[in-house]
């Protein structure tokens, strides 16, 4: 078996199930690419801007990818290359995809307001602010983890540092220039050689700020975390087509050259698989003994479905959709595309002897770049020059998922102090900027963009300070999933009251909600004596999950004798 042979059988699968059950879930929802989208509806300028596809695409690929689909893959390939591929493929076509496609379409349905709201609409106000807090409770965790990620690629490869401080600095000159100048076509003709130029000028002028001040490894892993806090708070309170669009649209094109060297390495590099297919049920992941269920369909994450990703759908995407026939290749294709990036993670790793293997996955995303760095090789590229390429592309998405979810922790804070919108539709106008009841002076303040922005990145960054990455991943990606479990609950219930086929979604439903808070539990009985703030986060969720649970029982029995009640009257 070889690595080519896996990758060529995964594209021609993913490509057939997107045609298909793409279009079958197009059937379903009723896409109408001649209804108007909130992007036109509700146009604001700051985050309601009706975008190209090409360019939304990048915004939404670059804001849902992050280091899930390489860091997932490669942790789950302790226990074998079989059991992660499988799910993957499973995972990605009829859980992960289709979680993002209804999430997308139901906040265009909904003037591209949050999941919070449609579920406002299922369950009542006080299920929206359950699911609110849980929300930005998970929103939390992304920062916090993907802050630690960055920080560390930082530290380790301090070129990457250089390229990226470059790279966000050139964003709002490409955005200003293509909004008032020059069009997007020659905006990208420009600004995309400058961007991989970046690359290799930051091989030249590495930021090394461990040596230039002479600071510890975890001083300065903390003083770059400083440094992303303020990154993100400005990128969350400025215009979005100032720096969140620019920046996501420029990343995208390192993220495909990247996808693009990726396959075309791996077909030249060809290689053969030497880790075995299932090593056994347990494995030690982060210096824990961890079960193959439900850790597999935890820790892979991003790779096959995340919770995340509705809240970019909803929170971020929705507003910039300008037809519902985009709906498609951004919501389902851009986790096709995840998938395929899963994929080309594992097979980064599982050509390596299981000693090598040992010692480079303790960093998943260096692995994944050490292992693209010898495919291309072959090609006659410098080894050094594909893994520093590597890695600033998987910090620069890394970045993006970090500004992004900052943005909507701020929306989630928001959205928590603002009014019911049922009944009061009429009075609330944007989701992101929401009224509360009383009009007051505290209330105001609490609810401002400044401050709700400050307080997700202050408790972020706490969050981070509680361990490593590797600790703080498991319950990242166990809440991560259960967020797709709730998710998948609402849509479940919105097929349902409509009298769609709500089967494609209940089933994953049921999935997702065991094993995440199996997973949850799993992390309480490792950490009850070492990390109080891990276990106290995951006690939280899952009784915020419970809660969530019991209250859509609740309104589906509701529902279904109102249904009798109708047929009883007939």
């Amino acid at each position: 078996m070889s690595g080519t042979i896996i990758l060529l059988a995964a594209l021609v699968y993913f490509g057939v199930c997107y045609f298909l059950y793409g279009g079958y879930l197009k059937k379903v929802f009723g896409i109408d690419p001649n209804r108007p989208t909130p992007a036109k509806t509700n146009y604001d300028g700051v985050d309601y801007v009706p975008s190209h596809p090409a360019v939304l695409f990048g915004h939404h690929f670059s804001s849902i990818a992050g280091a899930g689909p390489i860091v997932g893959p490669i942790m789950a390939a302790y226990f074998g290359w079989l059991p992660a591929l499988l799910w993957i493929l499973i995972g990605c076509v009829f859980v992960g995809a289709v979680h993002d496609f209804a999430a997308l379409f139901l906040s265009v349905r909904h003037q591209g307001k949050s999941i919070g709201f449609i579920i406002e609409k299922l369950m009542g106000y006080f299920g929206r602010q359950l699911f609110l807090i849980f929300c930005w409770a998970c929103l939390i965790l992304v920062v916090a983890i993907f802050g630690l990620l960055v920080a560390k690629t930082f530290v380790d490869t301090p070129a990457v540092a250089s390229a990226s401080i470059i790279f966000i600095l050139l964003a709002p000159i490409f955005g200003g220039l293509t909004r008032k100048l020059i069009s997007l076509r020659v905006g990208s003709f420009i600004f995309v050689p400058i961007v991989f130029l970046t690359v290799w000028l930051s091989t030249y002028i590495p930021c090394d700020i461990q040596q230039f001040f002479n600071l510890t490894y975890e001083q300065s892993i903390f003083a770059w975390l400083m440094f992303l806090g303020v990154y993100v708070f400005i990128a969350s309170v400025a215009p979005v087509q100032w720096l969140l669009q620019p920046r996501d649209y420029l990343s995208s094109y390192l993220l495909y050259a990247m996808i693009f060297l990726g396959v075309i390495g791996i077909f030249y590099f060809n290689p053969d698989v030497q880790m075995e297919a299932f090593k056994g049920y347990i494995a030690n992941l982060g210096g824990s003994e961890l079960n193959l269920v439900p850790t597999l369909f935890v820790v892979i994450a991003c790779g096959a479905c995340s919770g995340f990703h509705s809240l970019v759908a909803s929170g971020t995407t929705s507003k910039q959709i300008r037809s519902e026939k985009d709906i498609l290749p951004i919501g389902y294709g851009g986790m096709i595309v995840e998938g395929i990036l899963g994929i080309m993670s594992l097979i980064t790793v599982i050509y390596l002897s299981d000693a090598d293997f040992a010692k480079i996955a303790v960093n998943p995303a260096h692995a994944f770049a050490n292992g693209i760095g010898d495919f291309v090789e072959g090609l006659g590229l410098p080894k050094q020059f594909g893994v520093i390429f590597i890695s600033l592309s998987i910090s620069a998405f890394m970045m993006t998922s970090l500004d992004t979810a900052t943005r909507l922790g701020r929306f989630c804070w928001q959205e928590l102090f603002s009014p019911s919108y049922i009944n009061k539709e009429e009075d609330v106008s944007s989701v992101v900027t929401p009224a509360p009841k009383k009009s007051n002076i505290l209330m105001k303040f609490i609810t401002n963009s400044f401050v709700a922005s400050v307080i997700v990145v202050l408790i972020a960054l706490l969050m981070a300070q509680s361990g490593s990455a590797s600790t703080v991943w498991p319950i990242f990606g166990a809440s991560n999933q259960l967020l797709a479990a709730l998710t998948l609950l609402a849509i479940t219930l919105y097929l349902k009251t409509k009298g769609l086929n709500y089967k494609i979604t209940f089933l994953p439903t049921i999935l997702m909600v065991v094993m995440s808070i199996w997973g949850l539990f799993e992390i309480i009985v490792q950490y009850w004596s070492k990390n109080e703030v891990l276990v106290g986060s995951a006690i939280f969720l899952i009784f915020m999950a419970v809660l969530l649970v019991i209250l859509s029982l609740v309104v589906l029995k509701r529902h279904l004798l109102e249904l009798s009640a109708k047929g009883a009257n007939k």
